[in-house]
């Protein structure tokens, strides 16, 4: 049973991946259903390459498709999705309480730290033109140019 679940979910999380299948997903959310060249309509692909993505979301089990005489429709079907958020959902809890913990640890030390520290770090020297030094440059010592001065060029 596991085994074929995820399969399913391979197959759920692969017809997702695609964009244009998405958005022919989305257009199925507003409606019961859509004949194929409806919901191909908007698309700037040719008729084939839409039924091939109809392909993958039908293996998938995303889709379900009628034929009515020559109009084949299409509609959602929520199983699938619904067997993917319950994927998601276990690792949303988990990183809702990682999230939950490091908010935690982030409001037990407060910054800026206390007062404790000399301000002469945290300000500009008096010959410095910027203005105030961030606390992560206050004890770099000044970087090297990256280049070196222009060589001499010949003219002819």
């Amino acid at each position: 049973m596991v085994k074929y679940q995820e399969v399913a979910l391979d197959r759920t999380f692969a017809a997702l991946s695609d964009p244009t299948r998405r958005a022919l997903l989305a257009r199925l959310g507003n409606r019961e259903s859509l004949s194929v060249s409806e919901l191909a309509q908007p698309f700037s692909m040719s008729l084939p390459a839409i039924m091939k993505h109809l392909d993958v979301l039908s293996d998938a089990g995303l889709i379900a498709r009628e034929k009515t005489g020559r109009t084949v429709a299409c509609r959602l079907t929520a199983q699938p999705m619904e067997e993917a958020m319950e994927w998601l959902n276990r690792y949303r809890r988990f990183w809702s309480a990682a999230l939950d913990r490091l908010a935690a640890f982030v409001e037990e030390d407060p910054w800026p730290p206390s007062p404790a520290l000399p301000s002469t770090t945290l300000t500009a020297t008096p010959n410095s033109p910027r203005g105030p030094v961030s606390r992560s440059r206050a004890g770099s010592a000044p970087r090297p140019k990256k280049s070196t001065p222009r060589g001499p060029t010949r003219k002819g």
